[in-house]
C-alpha cells in the first residue's frame, strides 16, 4: 500500500496544496521525540526536491534544537476527506533566523504574521505515500486567532522576551540557535 518517491511529483503538490493541517516530527540523538501540529498556511514547496514552513513563537523550540542535534525531520500531510491519503516528507531540516538572507529571501513567498520565529527548509530525502483508511473523515472549521492575538498583544519586545525565556533550549536542555 506504500509507495516511495525521490521527490515531490505534481500530484503530491496538489495534494499537499489541499490541506490545512499537517504535522511536524524531531528528535535529538538523546532524548524525548517532538510532534506538532502546524496549521496557519505556513508551508510552501520550494522545489521536488525543497520545502519551507514559517514557524510561529510558541511554548517551546524543539524542532529547532533537534534540527541542531540530529537534522532529521519527517512532515506528515493527511487527508480528513473522502479520499483517503497520508503523505509523508522525510529530510534533513534548518532553521533560518529572522535576518539572515535565507529568511529574507524565503520570507517573500508568505504573508508577514505577528510572531514569526524563523523559518524550516527540509531539504527532502524521499517522501512516502500511503492509504490512510484509518483516518476519520472529518470537516475542518475556521483558522484559530488565538496566536495571532496574542503575538499583537505581546508586540515584538514581548515576543523578544518570551523566545529568550521560553525558547532557546529544548525540554531535554538542548541549544535552539546557534
Amino acid at each position: 500500500m506504500a509507495d516511495f518517491f525521490n521527490a515531490l511529483e505534481q500530484k503530491h503538490i496538489d495534494f499537499i496544496s489541499a490541506q490545512q493541517m499537517f504535522f511536524v516530527a524531531t528528535a535529538p540523538k538523546q532524548g524525548r521525540i517532538n510532534l506538532s501540529p502546524k496549521g496557519l498556511d505556513c508551508f510552501r514547496i520550494i522545489s521536488p526536491t525543497e520545502v519551507a514552513y514559517l514557524d510561529f513563537v510558541g511554548s517551546g523550540n524543539e524542532t529547532a534544537a533537534h534540527l541542531l542535534d540530529d537534522g532529521r525531520i519527517t512532515v506528515m500531510f493527511n487527508s480528513y476527506t473522502r479520499n483517503a491519503l497520508i503523505l509523508r516528507i522525510y529530510g534533513r531540516g534548518t532553521s533560518h533566523a529572522p535576518g539572515s538572507a535565507r529568511f529574507t529571501d524565503l520570507m517573500e513567498m508568505f504573508d508577514d504574521a505577528p510572531g514569526i520565529r524563523q523559518i524550516f527548509t527540509i531539504a527532502i530525502d524521499n517522501l512516502q505515500t500511503s492509504c490512510g483508511y484509518g483516518v476519520p473523515i472529518f470537516e475542518t472549521g475556521e483558522e484559530r486567532q488565538t496566536l495571532t492575538k496574542w503575538a499583537e498583544k505581546k508586540g515584538p519586545k514581548g515576543i523578544e522576551d518570551y523566545f529568550q525565556e521560553k525558547n532557546r533550549v529544548s525540554i531535554d536542555g538542548l541549544p535552539s540557535v546557534k
